[in-house]
């Protein structure tokens, strides 16, 4: 941090709290100030370091505070909490923030762009009428399970269900019938609109260089490509590529003591969306490979001789996102290592 006055802001949507503190942690004051108040603050206040939460609300504030010339940053809240002092409240959650900026060892959040931030918004609400969706087709699956009536997993099954409900010699009653049509109409509203924004997304991965960059990756699509570009911070904030798979939680968990290295399951301990959709793209690979058979002498051959496939895709996912680094890091195209070995 620069030297000067640190100010602590515990955000919330009506008031905040403010924290202020000289370099050798004096305290100048505490403040708690609503929205409007907050802003004519710090516009008063000559350039010092802002430090919050990365919660709801935060990257806009950050964007307010740079315009205002103020040095803001934000600081992931488990970091905050070990410097918590007893009780828990916004005074002390201010105090805390600011304790943990000092350190020099500090992790501190990218602040995003609003435009990172509307493409964030496209893909949460995909998301979200995803998961709409599908709590539709399995409660209408359970409705007709109630009158003997078994559907199969998959929308791609929505036809089936379509045909028993048009059939009138079902002994299913008018007043359910009419019921799971209505989920019917719904389920197709709802794949409307996904399908409008999966459009909207595949357009915006086209018009990016990054996006297309990263296409050409085996296992990342159009959708993969944009989830990293709005939600990873940039490459060059990691000091390799294997920083970057620790990110996304693609490494064991560590348990180690004494010099002995005891290391367990995948930490799932990052960015989740990217996680989840790398793992995805690695999967699809490695089906692909097994039915059409890998390449004799490569990496991916040797694991699938002697290792599961959900295990293999997880740890292709790894590979990815170091190759995604390099890739990002060097401004260049995915080049396949097999056919490196090979020439």
């Amino acid at each position: 941090m620069e030297k000067g006055i640190i100010v602590g802001v515990d955000l919330a949507k009506h008031s905040f709290q403010l924290h202020g503190s000289s370099a050798d942690g004096t305290v100048l004051f505490r403040k708690k100030l609503s929205r409007p108040q907050f802003h004519r603050f710090m516009s008063e206040q000559p350039r010092c370091s802002v430090v919050m939460e990365a919660c709801g609300g935060a990257h806009f504030w950050a964007r307010e505070l740079g315009r205002l010339g103020h040095d803001a940053r934000l600081i992931s809240a488990r970091y905050v909490k070990p410097f918590i002092k007893r009780q828990k409240n916004d005074a002390a959650d201010a105090e805390a923030i600011v304790e943990a900026a000092t350190r020099p060892t500090m992790r501190f959040v990218e602040v995003k762009s609003a435009e990172q931030q509307a493409r964030a918004v496209v893909f949460r609400t995909r998301e979200q009428l995803l998961k709409q969706r599908t709590e539709l087709v399995n409660a209408l699956r359970s409705h007709l399970y109630e009158f003997g009536y078994v559907a199969p997993q998959g929308i791609h099954n929505l036809p089936r269900i379509a045909k028993i409900l048009d059939d009138k010699n079902t002994d299913i009653p008018s007043l359910a019938r009419e019921t799971c049509c209505d989920l019917l109409s719904q389920i197709s509203e709802q794949t409307t609109r996904i399908n409008a924004l999966t459009k909207r997304m595949g357009e915006l991965a086209r018009t990016a260089d990054t996006t297309r960059r990263l296409q050409t990756m085996p296992g990342i699509g159009p959708i993969g490509a944009l989830a990293i570009e709005t939600f990873a911070p940039p490459m060059e904030t990691f000091g390799c590529g294997r920083n970057f798979a620790a990110w996304l939680g693609l490494v064991p968990r560590q348990n180690s003591t004494g010099g002995k290295q005891r290391l367990g399951r995948t930490s799932k301990m990052g960015q989740q969306d990217i996680r989840r959709l790398l793992i995805i793209g690695a999967m699809a690979v490695v089906r692909w490979t097994s039915q059409k058979g890998a390449r004799p002498g490569t990496w991916l051959a040797r694991m699938l001789a002697t290792k599961p496939r959900m295990l293999v895709a997880v740890a292709l996912a790894n590979k990815m996102a170091r190759g995604i680094w390099a890739m990002l890091t060097r401004n260049e195209d995915y080049r396949d290592p097999g056919q490196l070995m090979a020439a």
